[in-house]
């Protein structure tokens, strides 16, 4: 999600495309059987030991825990970098991590965070104040090129040691984010990261406090991680049966069909499924005994998918023509063709199920004769009987054709479906499939014409400056398409400073509601479960827990 971005859209946002979504108790079929979706909490009979393979999807661009962006590397960070607090599991309250406990003062603008004694970096050395100040710091430093991190620390106006364990941050106004923000900031160690030219080599490594450390890296493998035997929270009772695996093997595989066929040899103890995995390949031996298929629902908002069109591109600069692109993607036949009716058309860019999410707007319906109306409106026509619609822009007769780009064949077949619909139209689209590793520079670079990925579902309290205010269309914003609103921009800086949750919730809602109208995105689906195929072997709690997936609390017997 792009998914933290997955640094910040709390998950933040990212591009993704794997696991996430709301409880409701429900029945589902199972090999026959039925199987009841069982949420879990840690078991602190979890055995420790063993190594744990999971496929990640997709190769990491970088694992530098400042300068990444994408989905691959924050699920390593998850496991190797940690933080002052974070949210828990299953209760969703925010919870002590590297910091034993904190201060907020009245006014809501200073925060105090006590570290815990004893903490220790993966290479052994103390863990101070100091070092949680220079995480902070080098955010705001131009040789560290973290300026995508910027808009969730721009409140904070500066970070002081008070002693070795004791750090102070001073927020220059009341951001409803700032603790979380402070809370989340990943503490890296100054004597490793301090060296600059170093610190844009580290690519391939990561030096930090998580529960993990990075033994092996295969390029266009694997990674292993080792359990590092010195994190506080082994001896932690707040943590008891989460890191259970010795080791942890993050294998790279995007092609489906080979990772169900590693997961069946066991060379792969986990990888999510899609909808037509699970209902058509988990299927027969050793399905159901030495394999488990497993559909679920839980709290964590989900990943939504959708089309971006360059607005700064002529071709997408009207909105009658965004709309007419959004009628000509016949969604409800997709979502039973390809995903056998476990999703719903999208109308908004948030999770459906997410509290801040518009209400009463209604999913644009697959309607072809509205959509060549409004292209007609816009002045697009075949002058030429040639099939493809064209129009003079500033002086120059353009053809309706351009290149969608996108990092995921295995979604390939909802892009076919939609430039056959499109072709229908008069509009030529061409599919190029990019490599991820060059896929996001060409977004940050805006160089596309449209392309299409999926941004993490966020968290419980979104905050949209990120993707949908004009700030963030330069200096490292994930706003690729361009888009620009003063009403929104308005709406969101104001929302940020709101306190008061349910007033914060009305102001967000209408954000999205506009954004929705302005169809910026033409967005996909909103899914209603999510699956996975798991080893026999592992030992769950539950199928998920109930804001996480939860293979943190997984072990071997």
């Amino acid at each position: 999600m792009l998914i933290r971005k997955i640094q910040k859209n709390h998950d933040h946002k990212r591009p993704l495309s794997l696991i996430q979504i709301m409880i409701v108790l429900c029945v589902c079929l199972f090999h026959g059987v039925i199987h009841s979706v069982e949420i879990g909490v840690p078991s602190p009979k979890a055995k420790v030991g063993g190594n744990f393979s999971m496929n990640l999807l997709g190769e990491p661009n970088t694992l530098h825990p400042i300068t990444s962006s994408d989905l691959y590397a924050r699920y390593v960070h998850y496991l190797t970098v940690d933080v002052l607090a974070d949210y828990n599991f299953t209760t969703y309250e925010m919870e002590p991590h590297l910091a034993e406990k904190w201060e907020i003062s009245k006014d809501g603008k200073e925060y105090t965070f006590f570290l815990r004694k004893n903490l220790k970096f993966h290479d052994g050395k103390p863990v101070t104040a100091e070092d949680v100040k220079f995480s902070f710091d080098i955010i705001f430093d131009p040789k560290y090129e973290a300026g995508h991190l910027r808009p969730y620390y721009e409140n904070i106006e500066k970070a002081e040691v008070l002693d070795p364990l004791t750090i102070k941050f001073y927020a220059k106004n009341t951001y409803f984010k700032n603790f979380e923000q402070i809370a989340t900031l990943f503490v890296l160690p100054k004597h490793v990261y301090g060296d600059v030219s170093k610190y844009k080599k580290m690519n391939r490594d990561i030096v930090s406090t998580g529960p993990y450390k990075i033994e092996k890296y295969d390029k266009g493998d694997k990674i292993i991680l080792k359990r590092f035997d010195d994190w506080y929270g082994f001896s932690d009772k707040a943590f008891k049966g989460l890191y259970n695996f010795e080791r942890m093997t993050l294998k790279f595989v995007n092609d489906e069909t080979l990772s169900l066929e590693m997961l069946k040899k066991g060379e792969l103890d986990f990888t999510p499924l899609r909808a037509e995995a699970y209902q058509l390949k988990a299927v027969g031996e050793p399905w159901g005994k030495k394999i488990l298929k497993v559909k679920y629902e839980n709290m964590e908002p989900k990943s939504w998918a959708f089309y971006g069109w360059n607005l700064t591109n002529p071709l997408f600069k009207s909105k009658k023509v965004r709309l007419a692109l959004t009628h000509l993607m016949n969604r409800e036949e997709m979502i039973k063709k390809f995903m056998f009716g476990y999703a719903k058309p999208a109308v908004a860019p948030m999770w459906y199920q997410n509290v801040y999410a518009p209400t009463g707007l209604k999913p644009v319906s697959f309607d072809p004769a509205r959509a060549q109306k409004l292209l007609k409106e816009e002045g697009w026509a075949d002058t030429d009987k040639n099939g493809i619609l064209d129009k003079v822009i500033d002086g120059v007769k353009r053809e309706f054709r351009f290149t969608l780009i996108y990092p995921n064949k295995n979604i390939e077949k909802f892009h076919t479906w939609y430039k056959e619909d499109l072709k229908k139209a008069g509009i030529e689209m061409e599919l190029k499939l990019v490599e991820w590793s060059a896929f996001e520079p060409l977004l940050q670079e805006k160089k596309f014409e449209a392309f299409t990925m999926a941004w993490g579902g966020g968290d419980q309290d979104p905050d949209p400056k990120q993707i949908w205010h004009s700030s963030s269309i330069q200096g490292g914003g994930s706003n690729f398409v361009g888009y620009s609103n003063a009403e929104v921009d308005k709406l969101i800086d104001e929302a940020r400073l709101e306190l008061k949750r349910e007033k914060r919730i009305k102001m967000i809602r209408k954000v999205y509601e506009k954004i929705a109208e302005d169809i910026p995105y033409t967005w996909w689906f909103n899914s209603t479960h999510e699956f996975y195929g798991v080893s026999s072997r592992i030992k769950r709690p539950g199928d998920a827990l109930k804001y996480k997936l939860g293979y943190q609390s997984w072990w071997i017997d």
